[in-house]
């Protein structure tokens, strides 16, 4: 069994009696990380029936996944880093979800996009929970009148997204997300990496972001 497929393997079973012995029988998707890692380490997971990929820069996940996406139609895409405008229209055609949007110029040139292309591409709300200056995402403040912007101009909002600060312990934050993301009725919820995933779970995030522990350090 090649290693990836052993990592991915071990986590969703840990996962899964994590989340047993706390009687939560909803289990969240993984997305494996795999931006950086060249196709060759991503290859025996594809083969082994994941679907659920993540990539932050829009040109490698272009280099990438076009020819692959095109062979297997069930592979899902995910869209988890800073997304530029002027990049939107490559993103959309591609990703079928966008974790990172974080401002209404974004929203909109998304819409403007998946309607030329009639697709209707999932996104997340990326909450700046902490409130640090140097993170992307939305005060949490704002985001009941940024909610109601993307539901008029047709944005497929599914969830919201966070990632917290480092070095602090997530878990007030995750509570707080998973209560944000309630208020809305959203059914999903994007946060957890391989640094902190299992508070992630325990507050009910339904996506997890991991790479390094799937693929290994990046180099």
């Amino acid at each position: 069994m090649h290693n990836t497929i052993k990592n991915l393997s071990d986590i969703e079973k840990n996962i899964k009696e994590y989340l047993n012995e706390l009687n939560i029988y909803n289990y969240p998707k993984i997305i494996a990380v795999s931006k950086t890692f060249k196709i060759d380490k991503i290859l025996p997971l594809i083969n082994h029936g994941h679907l659920h990929f993540g990539e932050n820069k829009v040109q490698e996940a272009i280099d990438k996944w076009t020819e692959i996406k095109k062979n297997n139609s069930s592979i899902k895409l995910h869209m988890i880093g800073k997304l530029q405008t002027n990049k939107v229209k490559f993103a959309v055609k591609l990703f079928d979800f966008i974790h990172s949007v974080d401002s209404e110029k974004l929203a909109k040139k998304i819409v403007d996009e998946q309607n030329k292309l009639n697709k209707k591409i999932k996104t997340f709300l990326q909450v700046n929970i902490g409130n640090e200056d140097q993170k992307s995402g939305i005060n949490k403040n704002d985001l009941n009148q940024f909610v109601s912007y993307c539901n008029e101009i047709g944005l497929n909002l599914i969830g919201l997204m966070c990632i917290p600060p480092v070095n602090i312990d997530p878990e007030d934050y995750f509570e707080e997300m998973k209560n944000l993301n309630r208020s809305f009725g959203f059914k999903e919820l994007s946060m957890g990496m391989s640094s902190d995933f299992y508070k992630a779970v325990k507050h009910s995030s339904t996506y997890v972001r991991i790479g390094s522990s799937i693929f290994g350090q990046r180099s």
